[in-house]
């Protein structure tokens, strides 16, 4: 029997971080466990502004990467606007744009398509002919955003009929709204429609992370897609334990960028701070990750919120979980974002692994609220509903202070990263026949 071989095609790699990173660093760290040598073409020099250095641990000593350079428009960008940080988006961080930063943002929306990773599509094609007929690969997994990176497989799949192709989406792709925040226009939708028809029509499996992504996708494709959601590396959670802290610490973990919106909650929060001093005394509220200068702003002019309320920039991943284990309730944002009924951050299998409570808010009807149902472990809250958020929260803050422990039901074992690997391989393995 051959060794059989896999090149999976990523953006994100470590040392980059962020959520991004974590899907198919996980997938790539299992397949060797179930008869994949996984070859991983990355990037040698992205343009991607968080990094974590504890994400290399992961690369399985049987995997091969090759880091192969790519051109992007975003150090002409930092020129030109006078950056002197390379923030590797278009898109301004504040609502204080200049002329420079729209004019910018409408030519990344509308010229660069389907995204400014597209200039390493021909370069990358060239030079993975040849390594994939040197290495006698016939499988190749793309995945994206950026999207850009679906093309390198069509145009493979193209020159070779008989590769084996997967395609990834961990977000839509002509449905996405963050297109909307880059100001595509008329002509650049019909073209990022038209890419995508190609590679949902030619790759040979199609895979998504959430239920609603699969009926859109196979809404648009008129074919079956398969679902391998997000999980949780149970390695990573072999010596966790709650400890409680003397705060009532309740934490969000992830980017706040300029489409989630945490108002509400901290709407709740701070209405909860004037009737109840002991709460006001005892809760920290605070915010992991990198978070938008609007929402900083917010929490700064509001004197009960600044008082109660900490950022914390990004920290290595392997440091969430001392934070994840002080903490008393974990919050989920969902609200803000478009078709936010399909969003299971990957960060939500995180959480639930915790057994900490869970408080979402989002839709009620959506697949994370599915998943806090199916798992026990918290509720999603519908954005205007600020008074079920209190009460929530108000309970919240009783068992915490009564060292009351919910006992949650444990579904979370098929959400394991392992375990999803095996999935995945049970497609590779069909591709092969």
């Amino acid at each position: 029997m051959s060794e059989r071989k896999v090149l999976i095609i990523a953006y994100y790699w470590p040392p980059s971080g962020g959520s991004g990173v974590q899907r198919w660093l996980k997938f790539v760290k299992y397949l060797p466990q179930f008869g994949w040598k996984p070859h991983v073409f990355t990037p040698a020099n992205p343009s991607f502004e968080i990094k974590d250095e504890s994400l290399l641990k992961d690369i399985p000593q049987e995997a091969e990467v090759i880091r192969f350079p790519i051109w992007e428009p975003y150090s002409l960008f930092n020129v030109l606007s006078g950056k002197k940080k390379n923030s590797g988006t278009f898109v301004p961080g504040n609502g204080r744009s200049s002329v420079f930063q729209k004019l910018s943002v409408w030519i990344r929306g509308n010229f660069l398509i389907p995204d400014p990773r597209v200039f390493w599509v021909r370069p990358s094609v060239k030079f993975l002919s040849e390594y994939l007929k040197k290495n006698q690969i016939t499988t190749i997994i793309t995945t994206g955003p950026p999207h850009s990176i679906h093309l390198i497989g069509l145009k493979l799949k193209k020159k070779n009929p008989s590769l084996k192709w997967l395609a990834d989406f961990r977000d839509p792709w002509s449905e996405w709204g963050f297109l909307e925040s880059v100001r595509v226009g008329t002509n650049a939708k019909w073209l990022h429609r038209k890419l995508e028809k190609k590679v949902l029509k030619n790759a040979d499996e199609i895979i998504t992370i959430t239920p609603f992504y699969v009926r859109q996708l196979e809404r648009l494709s008129g074919r079956k897609v398969n679902l391998l959601t997000n999980g949780f590396d149970e390695e990573d959670f072999k010596d966790f334990k709650v400890v409680k802290s003397d705060k009532f610490l309740v934490r969000h973990i992830g980017i706040v960028n300029e489409k989630c919106d945490p108002r509400p909650f901290m709407i709740a929060v701070g209405d909860l701070c004037k009737e109840d001093e002991e709460i006001k005394r005892l809760i920290k509220i605070e915010f992991v990750g990198t978070v938008h200068p609007a929402f900083r702003e917010f929490v700064s002019t509001d004197e009960t919120l600044s008082s109660v309320t900490v950022f914390t920039g990004t920290v290595p991943h392997r440091a969430l979980m001392d934070i994840y284990a002080s903490s008393a309730v974990l919050v989920l944002v969902l609200n803000g974002y478009k078709d936010a009924e399909g969003y299971m951050p990957g960060k939500l299998f995180e959480y639930l692994t915790t057994g900490l409570p869970i408080l979402g808010i989002g839709p009620e009807d959506g697949d994370a609220a599915q998943l806090l149902n199916e798992t026990g472990n918290g509720v999603m809250i519908k954005e205007g509903s600020i008074d079920e958020i209190k009460r929530r929260m108000f309970d919240h803050f009783v068992n915490w202070k009564n060292n009351i422990t919910v006992k949650n039901v444990d579904n979370s074992k098929k959400y394991q990263r392992r375990a999803i690997t095996e999935k995945l391989t049970g497609l590779l393995s069909g591709l092969r026949i």
